[in-house]
């Protein structure tokens, strides 16, 4: 049996929060790390521009997903729903699901729970400086994957051209 490890209380302020470009495109905002919450979750949000798009994917997680701005098309289980500022998508672990930024840009809040995913986003990103090329690699993306899990790649975007 795995002992609960209770995290130390925290607070970080908007100048502590690491931000690093994903290169599945994006730039994340490391709000709380595994490391901060003893692996219950992590807690990212992420700046996107139109027409970033995932590949049809799996965690072993659950995934949460609040549109903070903006407006993205989801492909979760088959079916897909347009969520605008305000709506939530819950991605159940091992349920395949993509998303496409629809809008001219869109800010998610990212919930994983557990934790166990952050290695796969690190890896698959850089922080973020001023000298950042911030190129799309999916090429590093599947490396991550490869490397450390926390996501399973099942096929290219499921979306139609727009």
């Amino acid at each position: 049996m795995t002992a609960l490890v209770t995290p130390d209380a925290s607070v970080r302020r908007p100048e502590q929060v690491e931000q690093r470009w994903f290169y599945g495109g994006g730039v994340h905002h490391w709000l709380a790390t595994a490391e901060d919450t003893g692996g219950a979750y992590l807690l990212f949000s992420d700046d996107m521009e139109q027409g970033k798009r995932t590949p049809l994917h799996t965690h072993p997680t659950d995934e949460s997903l609040y549109v903070v701005t903006g407006s993205i098309l989801v492909h979760l289980a088959g079916d897909e729903h347009q969520v605008d500022a305000g709506g939530l998508v819950i991605a159940p672990r091992d349920v395949p699901h993509a998303f496409l930024v629809l809008s001219e840009t869109a800010t998610l809040l990212t919930l994983h729970t557990p934790g166990s995913c952050q290695a796969f986003y690190f890896g698959a990103s850089e922080p973020l400086t001023a000298d950042t090329s911030r190129v799309i690699d999916f090429g590093r993306v599947q490396a991550s994957a490869s490397l450390h899990g926390g996501i399973e790649i099942l096929g290219p975007p499921p979306f139609k051209e727009l």
